[in-house]
C-alpha cells in the first residue's frame, strides 16, 4: 500500500525536520507539500531544508515552478492548481471527490479520493461515498486510487476491501 502524509496548510517551525523524520521512519512513502498560502520563497526554503535524498518522495500541491529546480517526486493537481504546467512531463496525481473524477484522471499515476470517512482534520466534512459506490472502484484499473479522509490505523483494514492502492492522511499522522 502507498502511504502518504499531507502537510497542514501553514508551514511551521521545524517542519522540514518533521518531514525528514517521518519519511525516514519507514512508515510513509510520500509527503505532499500542501501549504496553499505559502510564498514561493517559503516553499523553496522548506524543500532546501529537506535532504536531497528525500526529494523524490515529495509532491507539490502548488508552486509548480519549483519542479524545474528540484528533482521532486511529482505534482499534485487540485482545484487551486488544476493542470500540469507546459514545461513539466513528470509524474503527477490529482485530488478527486467523485468516482467520475477518478475515471476521468487516466493521465495520473494515482489520485486521492475523499472523503472516504468522516474527516479528522476538517469539522463537518462527512464521508461522501456509500459502500456500493466504493465497490465501483474494483472496476477501475487505472489510475491507482488513494483513500483520503478520516483515515486512522483501525480503518486501514477497511480500505483494503475496496480497490484502494493506499491511503493519505492529514490530521492523523501522529496515530501511525
Amino acid at each position: 500500500m502507498i502511504r502518504i502524509f499531507i502537510t497542514p496548510e501553514e508551514i511551521s517551525d521545524g517542519e522540514a525536520g518533521r518531514i525528514t523524520g517521518m519519511l525516514d521512519s519507514g512508515k510513509w512513502d510520500y509527503a505532499h507539500l500542501r501549504h496553499p498560502d505559502a510564498t514561493l520563497r517559503d516553499m523553496r526554503r522548506l524543500i532546501e531544508e529537506i535532504p536531497q535524498r528525500l526529494h523524490r518522495r515529495l509532491r507539490l500541491h502548488g508552486h509548480f515552478s519549483l519542479a524545474a529546480d528540484f528533482n521532486l517526486g511529482g505534482l499534485h493537481l487540485n482545484r487551486r492548481c488544476p493542470s500540469v504546467p507546459d514545461f513539466y512531463d513528470g509524474p503527477h496525481s490529482r485530488s478527486c471527490h467523485s468516482i467520475d473524477e477518478v475515471t476521468a484522471a487516466t493521465d495520473c499515476d494515482y489520485v486521492t479520493l475523499s472523503p472516504i470517512f468522516d474527516s479528522i482534520s476538517k469539522q463537518g466534512y462527512k464521508a461522501a461515498f456509500s459502500q456500493d459506490e466504493l465497490m465501483r472502484l474494483n472496476d477501475i484499473a487505472t489510475p491507482r486510487v488513494i483513500a483520503l479522509g478520516g483515515i486512522t490505523p483501525s480503518r486501514t483494514e477497511d480500505i483494503k476491501k475496496y480497490n484502494f492502492s493506499g491511503y493519505a492522511v492529514k490530521g492523523a499522522t501522529d496515530m501511525f
